[in-house]
């Protein structure tokens, strides 16, 4: 009758063992990250920098802009103009040429900080900014490291500061202009010193349909990921090369275009490279459409090109969606947690199986959840953050085995008695 009640009893203690146990396991995962938090905060540790500067550029998101993705249509509602190494009195000229076969908006990605020795081309500019009807010219917001927020804005000069205004400015992780910039989102707006600015593109978009700029910036999102479309003729840099229509310096002052190719349209002037055939790197961008998704060597997109693909994103009404960092956080333990019940289950069943078979189960998890991530992306062009869970199983298998081994017993009688006895012995 007894052995009856034990073996009845048994089943149910080792259940609750098990879940005690995976409760354990899952906060002893979750102390070693924020050990490991407080150590790069506080410390050097250098360790997995060489890991992290190999991977650190790449996405499991870019497969979708650059591998899975039909191609893109071009867009008609943007035209880009490159200004190249122009002088003020011949941009002067270029935006005179375009101005006169009637765009609905031009924005200028250059910024004209002070007056020149050469006084004519400084009128001939003002003479031609003050007759475009919808201007957007760029603003500049200033970094204080010190402060670690923007404290100013900083425009053009007066003479030249006609119209309206959007900061430039497309933060990337790159401290200088040679290091590698990969440009995955932006900031809608920004407040600075009260000042409300918008970015250049949500500008643009903004005096060519106020509407649907008003129903993007309702989203009310801090950052918001670029929806790419494509490129302008890239040499093959990037997927999608020619989506945008681009015009060089010679076909604007040569006139080789059609007047429909301006009329009540958005026109771009900005850099890029002094001529078409330049592959030069100033004010260019890695973007998820480089043709290289991993181990990149050159960048694929100029600045305002990237302006381009937002206002195109904008004006489509083709967002991406974005997972909280809160709800990624619990994605996270809940995935946590349910690994560590399976891995436990495992130690205390089958201890003999516990490395190959953990080890297994932990690359089909990953594996799968970034095929998941990847066509969640696609289908409804929504990222999930993912993350922390990759990083938190890949750590289950072995973490656990210091918890249980070694942890554990160090707080159980019978574990140092084990080790006490062991040590008498010798």
């Amino acid at each position: 009758m007894s052995l009856i009640i034990v073996e009845s009893i048994r089943p149910h203690m080792l259940k609750k063992e098990i879940i005690l146990d995976s409760i354990l396991g899952t906060a002893f995962i979750i102390s070693l990250i924020l050990l490991f938090q407080m150590v790069r905060f506080f410390g050097e540790f250098s360790l997995l920098d060489p890991i992290g500067d190999a991977i650190g550029d790449v996405e499991t998101t870019d497969l979708v802009f650059s591998e899975i993705r039909e191609p893109p249509k071009v867009d008609k509602n943007v035209v880009l103009i490159n200004i190249g190494e122009l002088s003020r009195r011949e941009i002067a000229r270029e935006l005179q040429i375009i101005n006169d076969y009637g765009p609905a908006v031009i924005g200028i990605d250059s910024y004209f900080w002070s007056l020149k020795e050469d006084s004519i081309g400084d009128l001939l500019l003002n003479r031609s900014l003050s007759d475009i009807e919808n201007l957007v010219l760029v603003s500049q917001l200033k970094y204080n490291k010190f402060s670690d927020t923007y404290d100013s804005i900083k425009y053009s000069d007066p003479f030249f500061n006609l119209g309206s205004t959007g900061f430039a400015n497309l933060e990337t992780d790159a401290l200088a202009q040679h290091q590698f910039k990969v440009c995955r989102s932006f900031p809608p707006v920004k407040i600075v010193n009260e000042a409300r600015e918008m970015a250049f593109s949500v500008k643009v978009s903004e005096l060519f349909d106020p509407e649907k700029t008003d129903r993007f910036l309702a989203r009310g999102n801090d950052y918001e990921i670029i929806n790419y479309r494509g490129n302008v003729m890239d040499f093959g840099q990037s997927k999608f090369g020619g989506r945008y229509t681009a015009l060089d310096v010679e076909d604007v002052f040569e006139h080789r275009f059609q007047p429909e190719l301006i009329k009540d349209k958005i026109v771009l002037f900005g850099f890029m490279g002094e001529d078409f055939s330049d592959r030069s790197w100033e004010d260019k961008f890695y973007t998820p459409l480089n043709i290289k998704y991993a181990g990149k060597s050159n960048p694929d997109m100029f600045g305002v090109v990237v302006h381009a693909n937002i206002i195109s994103m904008i004006l489509n009404q083709d967002y991406i969606g974005k997972q909280s960092k809160i709800s990624g956080v619990v994605t996270a333990l809940v995935i946590c947690f349910i690994t560590v019940l399976i891995f436990t289950w495992i130690y205390r069943r089958l201890p003999q199986w516990y490395d190959g078979l953990t080890k297994a189960i932990q690359l089909v998890i990953v594996l799968l959840m970034l095929t998941v991530n990847v066509f969640i992306f696609h289908w409804f062009n929504y990222k999930t953050s993912l993350t922390l869970a990759t990083i938190l199983i890949a750590l289950t298998g072995d973490s656990l085995e210091i918890c249980y081994g070694l942890i554990k017993n160090l707080f159980s009688k019978r574990g140092r008695k084990a080790v006490f006895r062991l040590y008498k012995e010798y």
